[in-house]
């Protein structure tokens, strides 16, 4: 049975983000949404010895206010020597520094073209993927036509897809219309991001939420030990 996944682009997301993408036979990114302000898209969270940061790649919203996510467009690639500076500073003393910040630079360094939020993203979504092993199939929401509203956009996305089961995030639960799913013999399934283990991050104490490049920065090829692929 075909299972898909459908979330917007985030920014070097958290290790959940992947989980979700392993968990999949599609993943689909869906960014035909509106583009929001101080969330995830451009943005996310790192750990430094003065706490959490954030590390955010300016993008033009001025007048911009119906957007979509595939139609912002960054200022300009300093972000990209920024963040790299604020990684290489926060990161050194890591277990796992030594063996990953030159992949990181790297992978960085191939987004000084671009001008697209979303490419980016995909860009940087794509390398990790590839470094955790992830054989998933990711697309766009651009390659399905979408109609109607919230719930039904993502119905149309499944149907297209060819999806028997549709695994969701728990916040999806507020919106998605179950009864229209079942329908169309479309199985909803809910991520459960709970039990992960632990790992030695350089500042304790240790939190969760924070982009995935902390955990491949303190635990390099090991980091798939502490994502649930195997749960």
């Amino acid at each position: 049975m075909k299972c898909i996944a459908i979330l917007q682009s985030n920014y070097i997301p958290w290790k959940g983000y992947f989980d979700l993408i392993n968990y999949v036979d599609e993943f689909v990114i869906y960014d035909d949404a509106q583009y929001t302000k101080r969330d995830w898209r451009n943005r996310n969270l790192i750990k430094t010895k003065d706490g959490l940061k954030w590390l955010t790649i300016p993008v033009e919203v001025k007048n911009k206010f119906k957007q979509t996510i595939r139609e912002t467009k960054v200022t300009n690639s300093n972000w990209i020597n920024q963040h790299l500076k604020t990684l290489k500073y926060s990161y050194s003393k890591a277990d796992c520094y030594n063996e990953m910040i030159e992949w990181i630079n790297k992978i960085y360094l191939q987004c000084e073209k671009e001008v697209f939020l979303s490419d980016i993203n995909l860009h940087l979504i794509n390398e990790i993927v590839k470094f955790l092993g992830i054989k998933t199939r990711i697309s766009f929401s651009t390659d399905y036509i979408i109609e109607g509203n919230r719930s039904e956009k993502i119905m149309n996305i499944c149907l297209q897809a060819g999806a028997e089961v549709y695994l969701s995030g728990p916040a999806a639960k507020s919106y998605l219309d179950l009864a229209a799913f079942d329908k169309e013999r479309i199985n909803v399934k809910w991520m459960n991001y709970s039990g992960y283990k632990e790992y030695p991050q350089v500042y304790p104490p240790f939190v969760n939420e924070v982009s995935i490049i902390d955990l491949i920065l303190n635990t390099g090829i090991d980091s798939i030990k502490y994502l649930n692929f195997f749960k």
